[in-house]
């Protein structure tokens, strides 16, 4: 039965371990722990590939601790039960360690059964995930176990599994190209390393050369994926770069972050939301045909299909990179639902009340009430259309780019009308 490479090099104890410096480095979190014996329950969460299964294994070992590891994808609440009832009940009382593999697969009832041996010490509990354990472990779990964060390995860390591998399999050489390219295609992931190199080694048995090159790595490392989950928070983080970047008004960051988006996933929905959000919230009325670029960018997608419609997206993204920048709307609305929120119950005044009935008129509803349109620029000077409470402010505030330059020329010239209207009252 073949023993892949990956599980060959699984390091047992700390020295070996490579990578995740922040943890288990001279000053990391998990080293003083170790030296001390004292381990709390965690949840090893990065990236597939860092060494988070790895990383429990050695802790087992380290701890000197009975360990039982399981996958969620085929355990369940009785796994769970048989293991934290039997260490209950022994009479050597001592923690046993439970490794949970993809323990965001548990669903709430499953986790919830970790719940009573993770607080009595019974089990001390590893689970490694991929997904953000915010949104994947429920609460009541998560607030007893200590979150740590692995990163994707860097060159270091890969260039040395590389050498264990090479030394492993003896005879074995990779030029620098060779090295290079499978620095590039693992993406930090040690795995996807170190089965293409596995693959690659197969490989030559059949070629004459007892070197690996770029070539032959490229050739067998497959199509390089992007990381991505819906139930994770890679995808929100590929469009909060996207966002920020054409906020920033980077053409080429927004053209990199949508094309890092459409890699991940063909559903165009999310992409044209947050460019219409965008539209409103970064660009607002310095360039009001915003909204009708992104809404008419998305409708073409629709009508001529992904090919087409991709680049139509795209003119809406370098549109909207370029579009002067404004979040006056974005800061205005928010003044206004604060305001809303303390006159919550400040009556509407009752020159701008309806007047449908007999009784609604004798109330004094809609009673001096100036119809806009009578007045000349359809404006009413020094006329309030705020609760009496509510000070008279301006909410939008424009800036001086794009069209907003306009709108702030207009709030100025409304704003002399006003005060010629009180000078001329006071003469």
């Amino acid at each position: 039965m073949h023993n892949p490479l990956a599980n060959l090099l699984r390091p047992k104890h700390l020295a070996d371990y490579a990578g995740q410096e922040h943890i288990v480095g001279s000053n990391g979190f998990l080293t003083a722990l170790l030296k001390q014996q004292k381990l709390p329950s965690m949840i090893l969460y990065g990236p597939p590939g860092c060494g988070k299964t790895s990383l429990a294994h050695v802790v087992a070992n380290e701890m000197k601790l009975p360990f039982t590891f399981l996958s969620a994808i085929n355990a369940g609440v009785k796994d769970i039960k048989r293991i934290g009832d039997a260490n209950s009940d022994s009479l050597i009382k001592s923690s046993h360690l439970l490794i949970v593999d993809e323990i965001h697969r548990f669903n709430k009832s499953q986790q919830d059964a970790l719940l009573p041996y993770v607080e009595s010490g019974d089990i001390i509990l590893i689970g490694a995930t991929t997904e953000n354990p915010a949104f994947s472990i429920n609460n009541a779990l998560l607030s007893r176990v200590k979150v740590l964060s692995l990163k994707p390995l860097d060159k270091v860390a890969l260039n040395s599994l590389i050498d264990k591998a090479l030394n492993n399999l003896g005879g074995i050489n990779i030029n620098a190209e060779g090295r290079e390219a499978l620095l590039n295609v693992s993406n930090g992931d040690a795995r996807k390393l170190l089965s293409t190199l596995e693959v690659a080694v197969s490989q030559l048995e059949k070629e004459t050369s007892d070197v690996i090159d770029d070539k032959l790595v490229y050739e067998f490392a497959g199509e390089t994926i992007g990381a991505f989950s819906k139930g994770g928070d890679e995808y929100y983080d590929l469009l909060s770069a996207f966002h920020k970047s054409i906020r920033g008004s980077s053409v080429d960051g927004g053209l990199f972050w949508f094309s890092r988006l459409l890699l991940l996933s063909t559903d165009i929905v999310p992409i044209c939301r947050r460019l219409l959000a965008i539209a409103s919230e970064d660009i607002g009325n310095a360039d009001p045909k915003a909204l009708t670029m992104c809404l008419n960018a998305w409708d073409i997608y629709h009508r001529v299909g992904q090919a087409e419609g991709e680049r139509a997206v795209a003119q809406a993204v370098i549109y909207c990179a370029l579009a002067p920048k404004s979040n006056a709307v974005y800061n205005a609305f928010k003044k206004a639902q604060l305001a809303a929120k303390e006159f919550i119950n400040s009556p509407v005044p009752l020159h701008l009340r309806n007047a449908p009935t007999k009784f609604a008129k004798e109330q004094g509803h809609g009673e001096g009430y100036a119809y806009a349109h009578n007045f000349e620029n359809a404006y009413v000077p020094n006329y309030s259309y705020l609760p009496e409470d509510v000070d008279a402010q301006h909410f939008y505030k424009p800036n001086e780019r794009g069209f907003e330059k306009t709108l702030l020329a207009k709030q100025a010239y409304l704003e002399q009308l006003d005060q010629y209207e009180k000078t001329k009252g006071k003469a």
